[in-house]
Order: structure tokens, then C-alpha cells, then sequence
């Protein structure tokens, strides 16, 4: 099927976020026009501000959560709290989200909204109230007087928290999350200073907080995600057919180079460099690289992502390049295959929300041993960010555990890549261990279950032989 119709029959089934905003759909523009994409990540925006946010500082006590922000140092977080037209920071901007509800005397019922204070810096769209000053400060840099443009927020800052008087001040400090380590030196520095003693001691890490409200995405986005999704899968499909691949002609490289041009060409970005590889029989995968040439009987493998509207995929289909006389991958290949299927489905087995990534590992990793899978187990969370949020269920390296960013619990409401091998001898192939690599994203519910974000490669994408 070609492009133009999985793209509209992705517009067509997905009647609930059509139903929001009427986008300008065309295969070259198969989200909308940038205004319209705005337009949809505003929505995003105010959702998550006024629900996600306020749920997430109530369960982990945070008063009051403080973000400054200098331009081109722009925190983790800074995406997740800024309009789509915002993209970078504006000299210095202090973010201030304070809970009224935790207040004391507040009633423990208290449902009030957040007050959310924009110091130096726009409303993004009236989701903040902004309140700027102008006025510059002089201080003795270098043996000699100089004017700070911006640290006049610092006591803008300390006017407003000393109105609201905060049980504690909560910032973006770890060592364990970049998420959550946005703070920078020089900008604690001044907040310390501005603050005093007094209000200093109120400071406590947001680790957590930055990292589930980062991490936390909405059922809208949802099913936009699931659009983005088929635009991948039907891209792959394209990448590992004979509109792409000529046995004999095409190479490694001219295949990775087709992904990059085709996202380019559709107005879309990339978090990063495609990879595609070859597995051939009888032949080392440390002798096949970007310059060889695809021939028929390959195996092929491909790592590739996509960014729209401020999300990213992150996704690892498998093709074969069908022989004279094949029309399908020898069972040999299928069987490989459906063995990587099984542990995504022992991923989804033992993934479930209020277990840390590391439980999940260790569960899972018990299951691959009875079940004799010879694989590797190490899924990330993804969304805002390509290697998202969120705990780490193992990594290639890490396969007892991550200390850390293992320890972080899944939630309900976050989204996953699903990556992982497995590695199976081929007899086709005289035993030849044959390693499918497979990556899916899903999304685990509100209800705490694991679903595909579309669906998964169940069989390979086949090159056959151009008619």
C-alpha cells in the first residue's frame, strides 16, 4: 500500500483528534500545517498544566517548584511547560508553580488551581502570568562594576515566594536524572544569594517530579501518537521494498540516507542518525558495513525515529531480501522472529505500574532463562524526549540492573520503547546464530496495562523481486 493511502487511513481512523482540531492533512503535510500543529500542542499544553501538574506536586508534597532559565541552557523540563512557538529561553525566566492547597489549613479535599508565575518571560499563550522587570543590577564582576541584565528576577522572585510564604521550594537538582538536573550552577548561585538564609533552607530536590511530569503523557497526545506511528511503520515498509532496495546495486548506506531524505521531505525531524545493517549467512557482521552492498538472502535491520510535534518514535523493524523462486523468509528466520515476539510479550507481562524498571528486569530476565530465550533486555521510556523519562528496564550493558534510573517506579500514563534481542540459531543457515533486534513503542494505560502504540512487526518486511 502506498504512502499516500496508510496516511489518510491514519486520518480517517483517528476520528477522536480530528474531532479536536480540523487539520490540513496532504501526504506531504500528514499533520497539518504548522499553525495547526500549534494550535493542537497548546491544547497539550493547557491539559497538562491544569491536571497533570497539580496531581503530580500534591503526591510528591511539593509547595512551590521554581525553574530559572537562561537562554540556550534551557532545563529538561523547559518543553514540557512552553508553547510550541516558544523555542528557547528570553535572557532569564523564572518559572514559579505554587499549590495553593498546600497551604496550611488548606482542606484536605482542596482542589485549587496552581498559581503559575512566568518571572521575565512571556504567558505562553495565558497558561503563565508573566510578570517582568526591567530593571537591571550592578555588581562587582572582575574588580570592576557591571550591569546584570536579569538578575533584578531574582528579587522579583524572592517578592513572590515571601508573598506566598511555601512550606518548601522545590528545584532541579540530581545526580542520578538529567531530567530532574536542570538547575545550573551559576543560576543557584544568584537564587541563593537573592533568597537569604531563611528561605534557603526551604530548598528540596524535584527529582521526582520533574521526571513523572516529563514523563506523564496525555490520552490526546495519545492518539496523535498513534498516527505518528503509522507514518513509521508504512515508512519502514517502504525503506525494506524494491521501491528502495536493488539487490546487487543498493548499499547499507544509500538505504539509512533514503530514511533521512524521506522524513526531511515530509517536514518532519529526527532525534537522531538512522542505523541500517545486513545479517548474511556465512558471513561475520563485522565484515558487513555501510558500504556493502544489500544482496538477495540478507537479513536487515533497521533503528530509526521520528519527531513531530515535540514527540518522538523510536522504533527497530527487520526485512529479508527474498531469493529466486522465495515468497516469504525461510521458517528458520520466521521462527527467530516470533522468539523476539515472545519476550515482548514477557515485557508486557511483567510491566506494569508501582514496579520499578529494575523489578520489571529481573522479572523478565527469570522468564527469558526458563523459557531458553538467548536475548537482551533494555527498554526506555520515550516521548518528549527520545530516551524519555522514566525508569530504565535494564540496559545492553546493564542486564542486572541500573542502579538509579532503575529504581524510578512505572506509571500509569507513560510510554515505552520496547527494545530488546534475541538470538537464535538459523538452520537454513547451518546453526548460524541469526539476532533479531526488535523495537516498539507502547503506551501503558491509565488502567496500568501495556498496549502498542499501533502495533508490532509480527513478520519480516519483504524485498522482492521488481515485476
Amino acid at each position: 500500500m502506498r504512502l499516500a493511502r496508510l496516511l489518510l487511513l491514519a486520518a480517517a481512523t483517528a476520528s477522536p483528534l480530528a474531532a479536536q482540531l480540523p487539520l490540513t492533512r496532504t501526504p506531504q503535510r500528514p499533520f497539518g500545517t504548522l499553525r495547526e500543529q500549534a494550535a493542537l500542542q497548546q491544547q497539550w499544553l493547557q491539559e497538562r498544566m491544569t491536571t497533570v501538574l497539580p496531581a503530580l506536586m500534591r503526591k510528591h508534597k511539593v509547595a512551590m517548584w521554581v525553574m530559572p532559565i537562561r537562554e540556550y541552557n534551557e532545563d529538561p523540563v523547559f518543553t514540557s511547560i512552553t508553547s510550541a512557538t516558544t523555542f528557547a529561553a528570553r535572557r532569564r525566566t523564572i518559572y514559579v508553580a505554587f499549590d495553593p492547597c498546600s497551604r496550611a489549613g488548606a482542606p484536605a479535599t482542596c482542589t485549587d488551581k496552581l498559581e503559575l508565575i512566568a518571572l521575565g518571560g512571556s504567558s505562553q499563550g495565558g497558561v503563565w502570568t508573566a510578570v517582568r522587570s526591567t530593571k537591571s543590577v550592578k555588581a562587582a564582576v572582575g574588580g570592576q562594576q557591571a550591569e546584570l541584565w536579569g538578575d533584578e528576577q531574582w528579587n522579583a522572585l524572592k517578592a513572590e515566594i515571601t508573598k506566598r510564604n511555601p512550606k518548601n521550594i522545590a528545584v532541579n537538582v540530581s545526580r542520578t536524572w538529567a531530567f530532574a538536573d536542570g538547575l545550573s550552577a551559576g543560576e543557584y548561585e544568584g537564587m541563593r544569594e537573592a533568597l537569604g538564609p531563611a528561605l534557603v533552607k526551604r530548598i528540596v530536590r524535584a527529582e521526582a517530579l520533574a521526571v513523572d511530569f516529563i514523563a506523564t503523557r496525555l490520552p490526546a497526545e495519545e492518539q496523535f501518537y498513534r498516527e505518528l506511528q503509522a507514518l513509521v511503520h508504512a515508512l519502514t515498509q517502504r525503506m525494506f521494498s524494491n521501491e528502495v532496495i536493488t539487490p546487487g546495486v543498493t548499499t547499507v548506506a544509500d538505504v539509512l540516507w533514503w530514511w533521512r531524505q524521506a522524513v526531511n521531505d515530509l517536514g518532519l525531524g529526527t532525534w537522531f542518525q538512522a542505523n541500517v545493517s545486513v545479517q548474511r549467512q556465512g558471513v561475520s557482521s563485522d565484515q558487513l558495513g555501510e558500504s556493502t552492498v544489500i544482496q538477495k538472502g540478507d537479513v536487515l535491520w533497521c533503528d530509526v525515529g521520528i519527531t513531530a510535534l515535540r514527540l518522538n518514535t523510536d522504533t527497530q523493524h527487520n526485512g529479508y531480501v527474498l531469493k529466486d523462486g522465495e515468497t516469504d523468509a525461510p521458517a528458520g528466520l520466521r521462527a527467530a522472529l516470533k522468539r523476539s515476539n515472545r519476550l515482548q510479550d514477557i515485557l508486557f507481562e511483567e510491566t506494569r505500574p508501582g514496579r520499578t524498571g529494575n523489578e520489571v528486569l529481573k522479572a523478565v530476565r527469570a522468564k527469558m532463562t526458563a523459557e531458553g530465550l538467548d536475548g537482551t533486555m533494555y527498554s526506555h521510556p520515550i516521548g518528549m524526549h527520545g530516551h524519555g523519562a522514566g525508569p530504565l528496564i535494564g540496559l545492553w550493558d546493564y542486564q542486572d540492573g541500573v542502579p538509579g534510573r532503575g529504581d524510578h517506579p512505572v506509571l500509569a500514563n507513560m510510554w515505552f520503547s520496547s527494545e530488546l534481542q534475541v538470538t537464535t540459531p538459523v538452520p537454513e543457515w547451518g546453526g548460524q546464530p541469526v539476532r533479531i533486534a526488535q523495537e516498539e513503542d507502547f503506551v501503558v494505560g491509565a488502567d496500568g496495562t501495556p498496549r502498542w502504540a499501533l502495533r508490532r512487526q509480527d513478520r519480516f518486511w519483504l524485498v522482492a523481486p521488481k515485476p
